[in-house]
């Protein structure tokens, strides 16, 4: 999920670079939520890891 929310970045920065406002700004909107739903996914998976009893990573 990390790599489509960098995709999406990249995208947001060509387009930016290229003057198309819209897709750009569509496309950092995209990377933005791609990227919280990645650490809260990430932060639950290490609760989860530390109740079970194991170590962390």
């Amino acid at each position: 999920m990390l790599g489509w929310a960098i995709t999406f970045l990249i995208v947001a920065l060509v387009a930016a670079l290229f003057g198309f406002g819209g897709i750009a700004g569509a496309s950092a909107g995209i990377a933005q939520i791609l990227f919280f739903i990645f650490i809260a996914l990430f932060v639950i998976a290490m609760i989860s890891r530390a109740v079970q009893g194991r170590p962390p990573v």
